[in-house]
């Protein structure tokens, strides 16, 4: 995978549970992802795959109880955060490392005007005076299509989409290293997501900030992202370049996903759905997770889990190539 001083952020073998009275369940499993300056990755996966729980496992944010980060490593600039005091990631977060929460309705204090919530970011990681911090704030939120004048509006006087607009700004205040975004355009209109992704790229360009890029839209990430990672059952069963994942997909999961994709073309044909339901991580499946859902399955995949194979594009499955 090359030297750990290549990439800015490198995730080696992650395993998350969640203890609960009703079980162990296993939200994610040997999972493996890097990041370079600059680049941008995207993580696709349905839902219950565990991509948000990876993400809040790097801002180490994963509720504890009942969560519970219990193997791999997840290196920072080389710096393995699992093991950062609280103080250190204090400073690491919103700063080094921000994240557009998938939730913008519990992702902002609703006692606090959104005005001094932004506010504080700017002032406690930049140091800036008030007076400096609110002119940065107020030219930020206008530049997502919130109003100055809504500075000192309360979050529950937003709808939806203009608090996700609000969380957008929030992670974008000090121009991180490394930018985390779970689903940040869901909420938003066409026009406005358009808008959001052009000024993370900008931030990218201008920066070098790397993004990690959480979607279901596989449309946004061949327009965002140079990679992409296909995740499954709490890890990555398929990775590469966008054109290489998206011009040749090789796990059945992968292809899977392209064919339930809507063609806009006439005589696009019917949608050829994933048949039956992810896993319960609370009873995973032996061998390979996908197995019950694959049509390719042989006694080996129900028995053995596979690894990764190939240089660049890799991909987790016993028979490499699935769909003719």
């Amino acid at each position: 995978m090359g030297e750990q001083r290549d990439y800015l952020l490198e995730i080696k073998g992650l395993e998350v549970c969640y203890v609960t009275e009703d079980g162990v369940a296993r939200a994610v499993n040997g999972l493996d992802l890097a990041i370079r300056k600059g680049e941008s990755l995207g993580l696709v996966g349905e839902t219950g795959a565990g991509k948000t729980t990876s993400c809040l496992s790097i801002m180490q944010l994963v509720p504890d109880p009942p969560g519970v980060i219990t193997g791999g490593e997840i290196l920072f600039r080389g710096e393995n955060l699992i093991y950062a005091t609280a103080k250190r990631m204090e400073a690491i977060r919103g700063k080094s490392i921000s994240m557009i929460f998938q939730d913008p309705m519990t992702a902002l204090n609703p006692v606090m005007t959104v005005g001094r919530q932004l506010e504080e970011v700017v002032m406690v990681h930049d140091k800036l005076s008030r007076s400096a911090a609110k002119a940065r704030v107020v030219e930020a939120l206008e530049v997502v299509g919130v109003k100055g004048d809504r500075y000192d509006d309360y979050p529950h006087q937003f709808s939806g989409g203009m608090k996700q607009r609000v969380v957008i700004t929030m992670a974008l205040l000090c121009r991180p290293e490394l930018l985390i975004a779970d689903e940040p355009t869901t909420a938003l209109d066409v026009t406005i997501q358009a808008q959001v992704l052009e000024i993370i790229g900008k931030l990218q360009a201008e920066t070098g900030t790397g993004l990690l890029l959480v979607t279901h839209d596989l449309g946004v990430v061949r327009e965002t992202c140079r990679n992409v990672a296909i995740m499954y059952a709490g890890r990555v069963v398929e990775s590469g370049t966008v054109e290489e994942v998206f011009g040749g997909a090789r796990h059945p999961y992968t292809q899977g996903l392209f064919q339930s994709i809507p063609r806009m073309k006439k005589g696009g044909g019917k949608l050829t759905p994933i048949e039956g339901l992810p896993p319960n991580p609370r009873r995973l499946p032996a061998g390979c997770a996908f197995h019950p859902r694959c049509k390719f399955a042989q006694p080996r995949c129900c028995a053995e889990a596979p690894v990764m194979q190939g240089v660049g594009h890799r991909c987790a499955c016993w028979n490499i190539g699935g769909v003719d």
